[in-house]
């Protein structure tokens, strides 16, 4: 016999939608535990809850107004009986009669109609038969709140956090879900309380466990509620940020983070510029995503490896920090929804913890700037990102040697406020990237020529072709590839690879002679 529980449509999940009767039901459950709840624990609730009322649903449409049919039950001539064996077919008792078996013992015989006109004989008042105990079958995946989570989890998740925002009964704070009614009210006096503490730590970021022993909360009142509240009362006062990476709720005034935390620097800055996508060729697209650059637009789903080697380039190197592309991105923290997040850094070689700023709005990593001078890191440098055992830990090693003197593309500051490119020998301690390297001698110097560049308001186009120009001077082929080209612009400019190739590609001032090299159309002409 097979089981008797209903099972749901192998589709579901995937088109799950929530209804008014799920966020009931969710409103009602927090009332009754009085205990907040993390977005994905509050959809497994849901997703509990929702089996158990379509497989009620499914079971009450299976049986009708029918009794269902097991052997050990006692029926009655006219009885409705629902037979799950035989796929819940249903059928009317037309007779009853004893029946004997010196085996069994006494027992009831049923003459069963069935809606075909057909009749079958059963057995009834039976109490001992196999087929009282219905069969352990296989799990429905589609009935299996674990396998459910495991295989939609992301997307049910998303679809209940759409439906959470616009109840207004119910409110949201460090990534728990709670009813608004239910919260404890926090007055000014402990705002500020918790404000001083942050303060006396010297900007560190402390837990909301550190805060509650000091700010002095009503007692009489569930720890799990005091904390949701306080979380709640801070998340809303514009004094405090929420800076703790998913699953550790850390507290920061925004007036004690670094500047660069809170607006990127300068030299990340990129202005969005239209270009065709369509012109890149698949060749392009991988060295896209090969780039590392924050600001790509690849569709390559990277896959989830515990290290991975980075090229550091211009803009992050005098920023003092490192671009979170798509390939990277798992390596990094994220938070429930602040836009910023704080985390350790863990030198690989050393050990030195270095606090460290993930900016997750604006795709990079703040806070690498001592730490690039101490390893002597040039534009180019070779940067090892790896996970860590430790939650909230990211690990960096970079790929130093012995300082020797190389023949290193330099950017140098011209005399006419430019810049200009040349080969000469510099002491190099790092491992580099060929094509990617340059040399920064005197950076102040540099700062200065991209402040005057910006003044002038330059098309990009003429960027390009007077720094493609000055690249061409340092072979004798005359001709740059891409990667060097990217690497030179981004002195000046901040530009990602695909509108930098877009344009190289549209342009007739740029000829593409192949492998991504590209030269002048009319060589001779350069800077004006």
């Amino acid at each position: 016999m097979p089981n008797t529980q209903p099972k749901l449509a192998a589709d579901y999940w995937l088109n799950f939608a929530v209804t008014k009767r799920d966020i009931d039901f969710l409103q009602n459950y927090l009332f009754e535990t009085e205990t907040p709840l993390p977005e994905r624990d509050i959809t497994r609730v849901l997703v509990e809850e929702r089996i158990r009322y379509e497989q009620e649903a499914l079971a009450k449409q299976q049986k009708g107004d029918s009794e269902i049919y097991l052997p050990k039950g006692t029926y009655k001539k006219g009885q409705k009986l629902a037979f799950p064996a035989l796929n819940w077919r249903k059928g009317k008792v037309l007779s009853v009669r004893p029946g004997n078996n010196p085996e069994t013992g006494p027992f009831d015989v049923l003459e069963v109609a069935f809606d075909d006109d057909s009749t079958r004989l059963f057995a009834a008042s039976l109490p001992e038969h196999a087929l009282n105990d219905p069969v352990e079958e296989a799990p429905n995946p589609e009935s299996d709140p674990k396998a459910i989570l495991e295989q939609y989890g992301d997307s049910l998740v998303k679809k209940l956090e759409m439906a959470l925002q616009a109840d207004e009964s119910l409110i949201r704070s460090a990534g728990q879900w709670f009813p608004r009614a239910l919260i404890v009210d926090m007055n000014e006096g402990h705002l500020n309380l918790a404000e001083a503490v942050i303060e006396v730590a010297e900007g560190e970021p402390l837990p909301i466990s550190a805060l509650m022993e000091q700010v002095g909360t009503p007692d009489g009142v569930s720890h799990s509620l005091l904390e949701f509240s306080l979380n709640y009362a801070l998340q809303e006062d514009g004094r405090f940020d929420e800076v703790g990476p998913a699953g550790e709720v850390l507290w920061c005034l925004k007036r004690l983070e670094p500047d660069e935390v809170q607006q990127p620097p300068a030299a990340l800055t990129y202005h969005p510029i239209e270009y065709d996508r369509s012109v890149l060729s698949e060749e392009m697209l991988e060295l896209e995503y090969q780039l590392d650059d924050e600001f790509s637009e690849t569709e390559q789903k990277p896959a989830r490896a515990n290290e991975a080697t980075i090229t550091l380039t211009y803009p992050h190197w005098r920023s003092g920090t490192l671009p979170v592309s798509p390939r990277v991105l798992h390596f990094f923290p994220t938070a429930y929804e602040s836009p910023r997040v704080r985390f350790i850094l863990v030198d690989d070689k050393t050990g030195e913890k270095i606090p460290a700023w993930v900016v997750r709005e604006h795709g990079y990593v703040y806070g690498l700037a001592a730490w690039f001078e101490k390893n002597k890191l040039i534009p180019g440098a070779q940067i090892v990102i790896r996970r860590s055992k430790n939650r909230g830990e990211v690990i960096l090693e970079a790929k130093t040697r012995k300082a020797s003197k190389d023949w290193v593309r330099t950017v140098l500051a011209g005399s006419d406020g430019g810049i200009v490119f040349a080969l000469l020998r510099q002491e190099v301690a790092c491992e580099y990237h060929d094509r990617m390297v340059i040399a920064v001698p005197d950076a102040s110097g540099i700062d200065q020529a991209v402040l005057q560049m910006s003044r002038s308001r330059q098309p990009l186009q003429k960027i390009v072709k007077n720094i493609l120009h000055e690249l061409s001077k340092l072979t004798p082929q005359g001709h740059v590839h891409a990667e060097e080209l990217y690497s030179a612009v981004n002195i000046l400019r901040r530009i990602p690879p695909a509108p930098l190739l877009a344009l190289l590609t549209s342009s007739s001032e740029f000829n593409h002679i192949g492998d991504l090299y590209f030269r002048l159309a009319e060589t001779g002409e350069g800077e004006e």
